[in-house]
């Protein structure tokens, strides 16, 4: 074998590997260079064929340049791989100041952020949050209510009824009926809210629905006035609508209230009808079995679309009411 040719093997090899501008194209180069059908690789196979003297000095000089190869080809083979992994590093850098999750988290819809704000703010001042169910007895809706037969609000105009008609059962027309239950399971005092869903027979327009939601109060303690009743809603108001906004009391009727108030508020340089109130019906009290010579009470009510409404300049309610992303991302997730 000549040294000569062995030489040039060496160095075809280290140039080919050095030419090599990736790792394909160096693996491209070790299977000429190095492979199994290289010049260095026949040679090495040949050397079955040699005597022994021969195959001891022929093999040393192939050894060796097998090594020399070997070196060459890890050598390249390490910058280019330090070269690919700097590059991938520019290429593939992530950008920390995006947001890890690429999805939408879910949410509360304003109405249950502002109905759970309306409930945390009463049950710091004492107050209790009592529900009750959304089919309700028409004796719990309107009786217990002082509302009579006759009264319209018991026509199929207003009210949801559940066939068949004799079973006496509507859809609660507001949360009031939780009130009537609360007072016949309790003993005064009594500080309740009574936040919820309601059903009245509506179309759906830009300031009504069909379904809406509504958060009644109601006290029952002795000695209890309108004064209670008008600190109570200017202390509410505050924090709905800020620390100026100012309320005023219209006389109204309801037949479970007497006397009886539309409860207005000044807010953005207008006045605004906000809710219900009075003082409970000595009626209602009795018939839920409290004395009314020793205990009096008040009760109000407000819509939440409508404090919402009025809160966020939002006109038409059916914003509130259709489940559009856009509308309902405005106020945040509210967990």
């Amino acid at each position: 074998m000549n040294p000569a040719d062995v030489a040039s093997w060496i160095s075809d090899a280290q140039s080919a590997f050095t030419a090599a501008t990736d790792l394909e194209q160096l693996k491209s180069a070790r299977l000429a260079h190095a492979g199994d059908k290289s010049p260095i690789a026949l040679a090495s196979r040949a050397l079955g064929t040699l005597s022994a003297d021969q195959k001891a000095s022929v093999g040393k000089i192939i050894g060796e340049a097998k090594a020399e190869i070997a070196k060459a080809l890890a050598q390249q083979t390490a910058k280019l791989e330090q070269e690919r992994d700097s590059r991938v590093l520019l290429e593939e850098i992530v950008d920390i100041t995006l947001p890890v999750r690429r999805a939408h988290r879910g949410g509360l819809h304003p109405i249950s952020i502002i109905k759970n704000e309306i409930s945390d703010f009463f049950i710091e001042q004492g107050f209790s949050v009592e529900e009750g169910p959304e089919l309700e007895s028409g004796w719990l809706n309107f009786d217990a209510l002082n509302i009579p037969a006759d009264h319209p609000a018991r026509t199929m105009q207003d009210t949801f009824f559940i066939e068949p008609i004799e079973s006496g059962l509507v859809l609660r027309t507001h949360t009031s009926p939780v009130q009537i239950r609360t007072m016949l399971a309790q003993e005064p005092p009594i500080y309740v809210i009574c936040p919820g869903r309601t059903f009245r027979a509506d179309e759906l327009d830009a300031t009504h629905s069909p379904v809406f939601h509504q958060v009644e109060g109601l006290v029952v303690d002795k000695g209890i006035t309108m004064a209670h009743l008008k600190g109570t809603l200017d202390n509410f108001a505050r924090h709905m609508f800020g620390p100026d906004v100012t309320t005023r009391l219209r006389p109204s009727f309801f037949p479970f209230t007497e006397p009886s108030a539309e409860v207005d508020i000044f807010f953005n340089n207008r006045w605004i009808e906000w809710g219900g109130c009075g003082m409970v019906n000595p009626k209602v009290l009795a018939t839920c079995g409290i004395d009314t010579d020793v205990y009096t009470g008040f009760a109000f009510g407000m819509g939440l679309e409508r404090t919402l409404m009025v809160r966020h300049g939002i006109t038409d309610m059916h914003d509130i009411v259709e489940g559009d992303l856009r509308f309902t991302r405005q106020f945040g997730v509210g967990l």
